[in-house]
């Protein structure tokens, strides 16, 4: 039996990309985490149409969030990293609107569904995290909507590898100027609007131009200052963020 991470020793919330959280706060989280799963790579952590009794927070691991359309079909919507809140949809709404796979062995903290009114009337703080969260997830899906409307295929996939290789490097996962890669090109190119074969075009032009490459599954990054200005980024940090 695996041991729990105590809330006091999570290896995510030191990382800079979090909000910290005080001690009455900590003290909340341990009364409200009910433990952690295991999730191995290819699993699903909740299937669409699937009721979720609890809310997760991964704490190590990536997955690809997807929507299973009416002909059979599948489109990946983004990705999930350490940190992300998955389940709201499911703990709010019924049941998941959309599947979510590991594409690595993960690890979860898992919420009570029961317990989020808790949140508003113990910790307004931590509920605002909550919807603070869900607007994010939002907003990124605007911004998709933006670049698949307004990018052209090589400025998709710059801005896609932009966003992968800052949160992970956020993250602290950064390794000898390359960052884990768990997704397979077919993810990347459903979550973008493109044919695999133009996909893996694009991602050719980019090593070519000794800007980025993917490669032995991770994403290493040669220029970081003009992958970002061919994807339309700027250079600023991005926002901390809360972590439940």
């Amino acid at each position: 039996m695996s041991v729990v991470t105590d809330c006091l020793d999570c290896p995510l919330r030191r990382k800079p990309l979090f909000v910290p959280l005080s001690k009455e706060e900590i003290a909340f989280m341990r009364r409200f985490k009910s433990g952690e799963i295991d999730v191995p790579q290819g699993q699903d952590v909740m299937s669409q149409g699937q009721k979720s009794p609890v809310l997760q927070t991964v704490l190590s691991g990536m997955a690809v969030r997807s929507l299973l359309l009416e002909d059979g079909r599948r489109q990946v919507i983004n990705f999930v990293f350490p940190g992300d809140l998955v389940g709201l949809h499911s703990g709010l709404m019924g049941e998941a609107r959309h599947s979510i796979t590991a594409v690595t062995d993960m690890t979860l903290c898992t919420f009570p569904r029961g317990r989020i009114w808790n949140l508003f009337v113990k910790q307004p703080e931590r509920a605002y995290d909550v919807t603070w969260m869900a607007a994010v997830e939002q907003h990124f899906l605007g911004e998709t909507i933006a670049t698949l409307g307004q990018r052209d295929a090589t400025e998709r996939v710059a801005w896609a590898l932009v966003r992968i290789w800052r949160r992970l490097v956020a993250l602290g996962m950064e390794r000898h100027g390359a960052v884990p890669f768990p997704f397979r090109q077919q993810d990347l190119a459903d979550a973008l609007g493109l044919s695999i074969v133009h996909t893996n075009r694009r991602i050719v032009a980019l090593r070519q131009a000794k800007l980025a490459e993917i490669s032995a599954r991770r994403l290493v990054m040669h220029d970081h200052a003009g992958l970002s200005l061919l994807a339309h980024l700027d250079m600023d940090r991005d926002d901390v963020r809360p972590i439940l």
